[in-house]
């Protein structure tokens, strides 16, 4: 089969007025001039002939679809595997190799020729350069998934999508599924992004499951079975979250109990029914007995009672459950200090590792408390060596600026990833979730942009290519999705234009965490939406988050000799390390110890001048970095710059408060004066 060049066949969509990311037209360039040759059957083949064919007829290329090597000679050749290859790439594997003049991308599943594909489009003419050269490439985590937080119905707090930040939802709009013929292009487009990134499953509604979102279970899953087979040609498998409490809210059952047989027979047979839907459906996010979700100990049953349940109805047709572990007391009392909100994942479930069904996922968020700027690694990482655990990152920028501010998360997820609680020579985190792997929760909506903040595409992208490879550098990342989003080659001054992308972005984590909460104590955020300082907002709530600030000092002591003892749950050496305020690391000391102001850092500041200093620096950073991005105006394509010139007028803005509120908080609390001399309220 051929195709000519103005014959495109099932070619990427491209709904009007929506921000190519970092799939724009021109990176198509080098793939699309060139005589390409495409092998194999199969709807993800389809894909792979479709993107190459639109790329073919925009730079004039030639594409050629057959099952054979003939009729060349060809510049490039897709195909699958043979030999070796085909028994140790895996489903998503895929090899390049340049040789004589030619460059081919073998794989032994249609997945992998797909991912192959996107590996050429980030290569750019550098996979058409060179003599020879080859190229092995495997997914470290088999599973990369993106939850979405998004209700069907409004809700009347959280709104339609819970904690997004870039407008409303991909899926659901006003109680209904978006199915309009550009709605569903829109959703076509976002699967094709995360395809190129390496994402490979959604979950396309909130764990919080309200009534609407209950019924996508039942009488509504063909809404879902609809987003489906949008998602499905770029290789995307689509999950639910649903509600524990389901076979009474929509089964009529007396009981939710996990060992009652009337409950497990009407979950078999309800899942037999969205897989009848939706064949490829990968399985169901579960939040039970959390912040009020209902769960097993309602019924004096355990987790485990409770996964492996929903785990059965979803074995015979290869679904996964994945059971969050943000489980805690959200009815603390605030005067009691045994009380530990971090302990709690530990608490609850370290014990039962090794009782988890082989199909059941333990989703752990990757600090012991609530995507905080700065946490720990979770301990329950580390602890449960027979159980398959996911780590969860949250892309949407909650804690981190709520996508008003810059702040490039893949440094801070790499370090996680990076992390080796068992010490130096021991797996890392990486390592430790590839029977599990990565899950984050979106940071995308129906904005222009995706995801609101311009920028914040870094971090939906970082999300793919770190779950990929958990070990590949986040700067190399970072330059990665500035090379393909913004096209530097087209730029006017190329250099500068990258010099500035960096510079912005870069450092921007670390900016973000100077003027907001200092040395990891976290949460001093406004209760409920969680924007803007509020040094007090949550220290006498129910909810578990304190700082302990008086007079003399701050910080929660964690310690196994005087505190919580959360510290000891860690292996060493991170237990010795975290129990003594003179070995634990400056940017975690508040998380485990209680210190004086005069308390003197690794860095030879004390506490309360370091507060002051980081705030002050902060906000100049931020300054900086706001002239520095009004100084690409012409590199940079107007509508962007714009949108992102606009974020940062309010990110200085907000920053400003937050030096402000800190300052003068621990000022009026600690009485001691800024050793320079600088102005606090």
């Amino acid at each position: 089969m051929t195709a000519s060049v103005s014959e495109p066949v099932s070619g990427p969509a491209s709904p009007g007025g929506v921000d190519p990311a970092w799939l724009p037209p021109e990176v198509f360039r080098p793939l699309g001039s060139r005589r390409t040759l495409i092998l194999g059957e199969g709807p993800l083949v389809d894909t792979v002939y479709g993107e190459v064919a639109d790329a073919c007829a925009r730079f004039g290329g030639r594409v050629v679809r057959g099952s054979s090597v003939s009729g060349g000679p060809y510049d490039l050749v897709l195909a699958p595997a043979e030999g070796g290859d085909r028994d140790t790439l895996g489903s998503e594997g895929f090899v390049l190799v340049r040789a004589g003049g030619v460059t081919r991308v073998t794989a032994a599943g249609q997945a992998g020729l797909l991912y192959g594909l996107f590996q050429l489009v980030r290569l750019g003419e550098a996979a058409f350069r060179g003599v020879q050269a080859r190229e092995t490439h495997r997914p470290a985590l088999a599973l990369r998934m993106l939850d979405h937080w998004d209700n069907v119905a409004v809700h009347p707090v959280m709104g339609q999508v819970e904690r997004g930040y870039a407008g409303g939802s991909l899926f659901w709009r006003d109680g209904l599924a978006r199915g309009s013929r550009d709605e569903l292009a829109r959703v076509r487009s976002y699967g094709r992004l995360l395809a190129a990134c390496g994402v490979n499953a959604v979950a396309v509604n909130n764990v919080n499951v309200h009534t609407a979102e209950a019924h996508l279970l039942t009488d509504r899953v063909g809404e879902v079975a609809a987003i489906a087979d949008t998602l499905r040609p770029y290789g995307i498998r689509t999950h639910l979250s649903v509600s524990f409490a389901s076979p009474v809210v929509l089964g009529g059952l007396p009981t939710a109990d996990p060992l009652h047989t009337a409950v497990s027979d009407w979950w078999a047979e309800t899942t037999g029914r969205v897989y009848a839907a939706i064949p490829d459906f990968g399985g169901y996010v579960v939040k039970a007995d959390s912040e009020g979700r209902p769960g097993p100990f309602t019924y004096g049953r355990s987790h485990t009672d409770g996964a492996n349940m929903l785990a059965g109805a979803l074995a015979p047709y290869g679904g996964t459950v994945h059971w969050r572990a943000f489980v805690y007391d959200h009815r603390q009392d605030w005067r009691d200090r045994s009380t530990d909100r971090a302990r709690a994942a530990y608490d609850h479930f370290a014990p039962l590792d090794g009782e988890f069904a082989p199909n059941a996922v333990l989703q752990v968020k990757h600090g012991p408390l609530d995507f905080q700027p700065r946490e720990p690694v979770s301990p329950v990482l580390g602890a449960m060596p027979n159980t398959r655990l996911a780590v969860e990152f949250q892309a949407t920028q909650e804690y981190t600026g709520q996508q008003r501010h810059v702040c490039w998360l893949g440094p801070m997820w790499s370090g996680t990833l990076r992390f080796r609680p068992g010490g130096e020579g021991r797996p890392s985190i990486g390592e430790l979730v590839r029977g599990g792997g990565l899950v984050a929760v979106s940071n995308a909506g129906d904005d222009p942009f995706w995801t609101g903040h311009p920028l914040a595409q870094a971090n939906l992208y970082a999300v793919g290519r770190l779950a990929w490879r958990p070990d590949a550098d986040p700067r190399a990342i970072l330059d990665e999705w500035a090379e393909l989003t913004f096209v530097p080659g087209e730029s006017a001054d190329p250099a500068r234009l990258r010099d500035g992308l960096r510079a912005v972005l870069g450092g921007s984590w670390r900016t973000y965490e100077k003027y907001t909460a200092p040395l990891g104590v976290g949460f001093m955020v406004r209760p409920g939406h969680h924007y803007g300082p509020s040094a007090d907002g949550y220290e006498y709530s129910p909810w578990g988050t304190y700082h302990f600030a008086d007079r003399d000092g701050v910080g929660v002591d964690r310690s196994r000799a005087t505190g919580t003892g959360f510290a000891g749950q860690y292996a060493k050496p991170w237990a010795e390390v975290y129990e003594s305020a003179d070995t634990c690391p400056d940017e975690l000391l508040l998380f485990f110890h209680h210190v004086p102001y005069g308390h003197v850092l690794h860095s030879g500041d004390t506490v309360i001048q370091h507060i002051y200093d980081t705030h002050f620096d902060g906000v100049e950073e931020a300054e900086k970095a706001r002239a520095v991005w009004a100084g690409l105006t012409g590199l940079v394509a107007p509508a962007r710059h714009a949108r992102v010139a606009e974020r940062y007028e309010e990110q200085v803005r907000d920053a400003r408060e937050w030096r402000d509120h800190i300052n003068t908080y621990f000022f009026r609390k600690s009485g001691v004066p800024d050793a320079r001399g600088r102005r606090i309220h």
